[in-house]
Order: C-alpha cells, then sequence, then structure tokens
C-alpha cells in the first residue's frame, strides 16, 4: 500500500514539474544537451583518428627497425664469410653469431610491423566510422537546431494566441458581469418614460394639476384675444 502510494505522489510531482516547465526552457536544455553529446562524440573520434596517426607513426618506426636489423644481419653474414675464408674461426663464430641475434631482431621487428598494420587497418575503419558517427550527429544538430527556431517560432505564436483569448475572455467576463446588455438598457427607458406619464398623470387628477390646467387654458384665451387685438390694429382679418 505504501509503494503504491508512494508511486502515486512521485507520479504527481513529475506531472506537476513537467506542466510547470517553460516549454522554451525545455527547448533550449534540448539543445544544449545534444550539443554536449556533439562535443564528446567529437572528442571521443579525435582520440580515434589520433590512435590511427600514432600506429602509422609506430609502424614508420618499426619498418626502420626492420631494414636496420637485416642491413645489419647480411653486415655479419659478410664478415663471418670473410673470416671463414681467413680461416679465423673465431671470427666466425663471432659475426655467426652476430648475424643470428640480428636475424631474430629482424624476426621480432617483422612481426611487430605485422600487428601493427593489423592494428592499423582496424583503426582505419573505426577513424572512418567516427567521422562518419561525428557528421551525421553535426547534420542531426543543425536539423535540431532548425527544428528549435521552428518550435520557438510556434511556441510565440500559441503564446500569442493564448493573450488574444485572455484579452477576449476578458472582454466578454466583463460584459456579462458589469454591463448592462441593450435589452436591459431598453427595458430602463422605457420604465422611466412609463414612470413619468404616471406621475404627469396622478398630477393631472390632483387638485393643483386642475388648477395648473385651468391657468393654462386662461392663459391662452388670453393670448388669443391678444392677438385678435393686434390684428385689428394692422386691419387684418382673422
Amino acid at each position: 500500500m505504501f509503494k503504491r502510494l508512494w508511486a502515486y505522489i512521485r507520479s504527481w510531482f513529475r506531472q506537476t514539474a513537467e506542466s510547470a516547465m517553460d516549454p522554451e526552457i525545455e527547448i533550449q536544455s534540448a539543445i544544449d544537451e545534444a550539443r554536449r553529446r556533439d562535443q564528446d562524440l567529437r572528442n571521443q573520434a579525435a582520440k580515434v583518428i589520433a590512435h590511427k596517426t600514432t600506429l602509422e607513426s609506430q609502424i614508420e618506426r618499426a619498418a626502420g627497425d626492420v631494414g636496420e636489423a637485416r642491413e645489419m644481419a647480411k653486415q655479419a653474414l659478410l664478415k663471418a664469410d670473410e673470416a671463414n675464408k681467413g680461416g679465423d674461426q673465431a671470427a666466425v663464430t663471432k659475426w655467426t653469431q652476430a648475424a643470428q641475434s640480428l636475424a631474430m631482431k629482424l624476426q621480432a621487428s617483422e612481426n611487430n610491423v605485422n600487428s601493427l598494420k593489423e592494428q592499423y587497418e582496424v583503426a582505419v575503419g573505426q577513424a572512418e566510422s567516427a567521422k562518419e558517427a561525428v557528421q551525421t550527429n553535426a547534420m542531426n544538430l543543425q536539423e535540431l537546431s532548425a527544428k528549435r527556431m521552428e518550435m520557438l517560432g510556434t511556441l510565440q505564436q500559441a503564446k500569442m494566441q493564448e493573450s488574444v483569448n485572455s484579452a477576449v475572455e476578458a472582454m466578454s467576463a466583463g460584459v456579462t458581469d458589469d454591463m448592462p446588455s441593450l435589452e436591459q438598457v431598453e427595458t430602463k427607458i422605457e420604465q422611466r418614460k412609463a414612470e413619468a406619464m404616471a406621475r404627469a398623470e396622478l398630477r393631472e387628477a390632483t387638485p393643483e394639476g386642475a388648477e395648473a390646467e385651468l391657468r393654462k387654458a386662461i392663459n391662452t384665451t388670453e393670448a388669443d384675444a391678444k392677438l385678435d387685438e393686434l390684428r385689428a390694429e394692422l386691419g387684418l382679418q382673422g
């Protein structure tokens, strides 16, 4: 039970961390890791190629040892032959033994050359493989870098769209929660108009309203009489 609960907690923390991680940081981390691996691969490839170069130098020196041992062995044989012709048995023994020693050295040098050549053939293949690996990885890194630019562009577009969405949602929420609708405004206007007409109607029904209406009628009558008087003075017909 405890193991299951612990696994659940770890999974939850991992998912929370992944969701909280900035995608731009994740992309850059991936690029940095790819570059680090590329550098490690280049370092290993350099060691492989350097080993091949070292073997070339060793083969050259070993071949020189072979040539030197061969020539010295020949010279020892000539010395032994010369001593044999001169009847100097001690010299014959000396130069014969020297020739044998040089022959053994020659054999060892030739074996060393053959061994180095075998190693060199393997090293050549390894060096070519290392070069191909570096080239392939370099192309992959370039592709990943290009993909990074594309992903960053897409990410920026996503962020802009999120900003637009947030702005639209905020505007929608503001209109819905704080701003009255046109229908509500129209209803309020009609209600105020109706209340005003009702107040006017009530005022007319009161004594004060009747008195005001009477005064208005009297004023209208007096005004009409005054207009008739002015027409008469002007000789105009009403």
